[in-house]
């Protein structure tokens, strides 16, 4: 993200109202934005060398070519550490990325062997994408990473393969019921082990805590881009860490929830219409397109849910911040992605 860049000069936060869920949704949606994935090594240069020169002075005002700038930035680069995140496992490539494998785990009739094969390439998928956009200021082992990935493919392949043997036995239920059962089940699995791979990979944090900061005043503000203040975090909180974490598990079940529940429902409806059951050819693409659809909407709509830079009460912390908020009392913090 731009905070990374040279300069004391802070450009605006963004076009959008963030304190609205309305403005973070479209904020979200301009940073998951895939096109941003067609942008060169040129490009990025280019919107660095153009924030850079917001940040020192040399440009004044946001133009149209600065938001643009701004918004490659925002989508490519990480902001604890400064550097691109890794092109799959970026926000702007979260659809596509997760297209091919949600279609896997939804298709009808899975057996045992391709339930485990798609919940393992998922939770790997997960791990990739969740250890990339996770707050940096809590660096992470490798002895974790390995424990966590473990523990989530476990998880999600232990509910994907308990319900699929549970849902034949219940004999409360309807054919058609079962049929609708069964294909949710993948979405129990993905949504109870994406929220715990959540947990698992950024436990260090809640450990450890996260940088906090003092949220600034107008005045302040105008002192670091000017050079006379240097802000600082003001120590590590456990209680900032757990409440980023919470929120950042609980944007992942809201994101898999339409995407997992929607198109295989929106499925079975379409195979019992004689259009489709004379195209049995036709199930793979539809079934991509419906996929493809809901993710595009939402993502955005999930991501927005919390404000990715939080501003808390300092109080609501551990007693060490209580006197040291900034303006109006305030600390903030990366929540993550």
């Amino acid at each position: 993200m731009t905070t990374s860049l040279p300069g004391t000069r802070d450009l605006p936060v963004s076009q959008y109202d963030l304190s609205t869920y309305w403005g973070r949704v479209q904020h979200a949606a301009n940073i998951s934005d895939p096109r941003t994935l067609l942008t060169s090594s040129a490009g990025l240069e280019n919107a660095k060398q153009l924030v850079t020169a917001y940040k020192t002075g040399k440009i004044r005002d946001m133009t149209p070519e600065l938001w643009q700038a701004k918004k490659v930035i925002d989508s490519t680069i990480h902001p604890d550490t400064g550097l691109p995140v890794v092109l799959p496992f970026r926000m702007s490539s979260f659809v596509l990325s997760n297209l091919i494998v949600t279609a896997g785990m939804l298709t009808p009739g899975l057996g045992t062997a391709g339930t485990l094969g798609w919940q393992i390439t998922n939770q790997s998928l997960n791990v990739a994408i969740n250890f990339s956009n996770a707050n940096k200021s809590t660096p992470l082992s490798t002895q974790t990473i390995i424990k966590s990935y473990c523990l989530a493919v476990s998880a999600s392949c232990g509910v994907a393969l308990g319900l699929n043997a549970l849902v034949p036995r219940l004999k409360s239920l309807s054919p058609n019921a079962k049929v609708i059962a069964g294909r949710l089940v993948p979405f129990a699995a993905v949504a109870s082990a994406g929220a715990l791979n959540v947990f698992l990979m950024r436990g260090e944090e809640i450990r450890q805590g996260i940088d906090v900061y003092p949220v600034l005043s107008e005045e302040e503000k105008l002192k670091v881009e000017s050079g006379e203040l240097e802000v600082k975090p003001l120590g590590k909180s456990k209680k900032a860490a757990t409440l980023a974490v919470g929120e950042t598990a609980l944007s992942r079940v809201l994101n898999a929830t339409p995407i997992m529940v929607l198109p295989p429902l929106i499925l079975v409806r379409l195979q019992k219409t004689e259009w489709l059951k004379n195209r049995p050819r036709m199930v793979l693409p539809l079934n991509l397109g419906l996929i493809l659809t809901t993710s595009i909407f939402a993502l955005p709509l999930a991501l927005a849910a919390f404000p990715q830079r939080q501003a808390v009460s300092a109080k609501s912390l551990e007693a060490e911040f209580h006197e040291r908020g900034g303006k109006d009392g305030l600390v903030e913090f990366n929540r993550g992605i």
